[in-house]
């Protein structure tokens, strides 16, 4: 979407829909020459009188029924008010809201209303399997479906970052914000050790090169307490053996292609160990210690959460609960770029999700009435001026980082926006499938494993085993 105010495009696109109902001039019979010298003796007459003309009936403006879980607590929930009365404001149009907290007894309430017929006219809800029944009913439109009719309809999302359905693999839901994992540096370690900052074509032996210098400058490389919170190395460790299509897929066992692909990312992490990029009191100390290590400019790299942008910040406030108390110029020497790539994952394939979006039912789609003012709703709730107001720092699959007053802003929550926006994949995080007990000889056992003490191919089949047997 080129760079305007929404105002100006709401009323461009209503000033377009009054008028495309003029009809063509219709082209003179030489046959009708009486009746055209005729209309020529009254023409004087026409130009000085002025005419009367039919008014143009202007749209109807209608009331849409629209569901989110922008409620309660959720920290959008009051940007969401907002942007509904701003929309209401430009368009005419009114919100019936319903929206409320996300849980078990609002998602019974969704299913309910598609079986009753009492679905609303839009929906902010989840893209998995919560929205199988409603998609299977036919009780939703694709995306693809919408620009038959709206071509631009979310032309300004990646498509490959909307979530497909489950049911039959289309995309129906258009996203606001979701989450991601990525590595967090502390710029003055670099600088320190004569490290340049990592790119979008960071590579495995790049990395391996930079934790080296590092390390012979006085600095701990990672950031990280393996023997407390080794979830994102053993993530990112099996995503770089395998590709986005491929890394939820539980292995079948320890021999198959996937099995050995687990075994060769954590076996790269105990690689890591092995070469000291790790602090020295990786085994014992707690995620909390680490991370005040990198805060305090003793560790290079953090991988982590896109919620860590927040964590980061309130390091740098002499008041944690206080932004007012932010010192800035100490939040400027921390940044986010992609994890270092290796095969065929590419560094800017990020785990995160989108796992929510808008929908618009059939029930809206099927009325002429609320049809245009339905898709209207969905493109202005996500149009490239407020997506970021509810994404900030976290995932968007916007295709280009939005122009955003950076003084509303810290430094760090505008460096995750300008890296999000080189994302070429998210994919969801294999360890939320394979969790529980089954995680425990990875993850419990990672000091095992990285020591020598246990094999990891032993420790993998131990979990799968565990996996499959429930």
């Amino acid at each position: 979407m080129k760079k305007r105010t929404l105002a100006l495009l709401m009323a461009g696109a209503m000033t377009a829909s009054v008028f495309t109902g003029c009809s063509k001039q219709a082209t003179p019979d030489p046959t009708t020459a009486a009746t055209t010298e005729a209309a020529k003796d009254s023409e004087a007459a026409t130009t000085e009188a002025p005419k009367t003309e039919a008014p143009t009936e202007e749209a109807k403006k209608v009331a849409l029924n629209v569901s989110t879980t922008f409620a309660g607590e959720d920290g959008n929930a009051g940007n969401y008010q907002d942007a509904i009365k701003a929309w209401q404001a430009e368009t005419g149009n009114t919100v019936n809201d319903s929206s409320a907290v996300s849980d078990e007894t609002v998602k019974a309430r969704i299913t309910s209303d598609f079986q009753m017929g009492s679905e609303p006219d839009v929906l902010f809800y989840f893209s998995g399997a919560d929205a199988n029944s409603f998609i299977e009913a036919g009780k939703v439109m694709s995306i693809d479906d919408i620009r038959k009719e709206y071509p631009d309809y979310a032309s300004n999302m990646n498509d490959d970052l909307i979530a497909p359905s489950l049911v039959d693999n289309k995309k129906y839901a258009v996203p606001v914000n979701g989450f991601w994992e990525a590595m967090f540096v502390n710029t003055e370690v670099l600088e320190a050790a004569g490290v340049d900052m990592p790119g979008a074509d960071y590579t495995w032996e790049q990395f391996l090169a930079d934790c080296e210098k590092i390390k012979e400058a006085g600095y701990s490389p990672i950031a990280a307490a393996l023997g407390n919170i080794p979830h994102y190395w053993w993530e990112f460790g099996i995503f770089n053996h395998g590709t986005p299509e491929n890394h939820c897929t539980i292995p079948e066992s320890v021999e198959d292609e996937r099995g050995q692909a687990w075994v060769a990312g954590i076996n790269d992490v105990k690689d890591l160990y092995e070469r000291g990029y790790f602090p020295k009191n990786t085994l014992s100390a707690t995620d909390d210690d680490t991370f005040l290590m990198f805060v305090e400019g003793k560790a290079a790299f953090l991988i982590d959460g896109s919620w860590k942008v927040g964590g980061i910040a309130g390091a740098c406030q002499s008041d944690p609960n206080d932004a007012a108390t932010l010192d800035a110029d100490k939040l400027n020497n921390f940044s986010v770029t992609y994890v270092p790539g290796m095969n065929d994952r590419k560094a800017t394939d990020l785990v995160g999700g989108l796992s929510m979006g808008y929908y618009i039912t059939k029930k809206a789609w099927d009325d002429p009435d609320k049809r245009e003012a339905a898709v209207n709703f969905v493109e202005y709730m996500t149009s490239d001026e407020v997506v970021p107001v509810f994404a900030q720092h976290t995932a968007s699959a916007l295709k280009a980082a939005p122009k955003v007053d950076e003084s509303k802003f810290n430094s760090l929550q505008v460096k995750a926006m300008e890296m999000m926006s080189g994302v070429t994949s998210l994919t969801p995080a294999v360890q939320d499938i394979f969790n529980g007990e089954c995680r425990t000889s990875t993850f419990d056992g990672m000091p095992q494993i990285v020591t020598g003490k246990v094999a990891t191919e032993d420790a993998v089949k131990e979990g799968l085993e565990i996996y499959h047997a429930n």
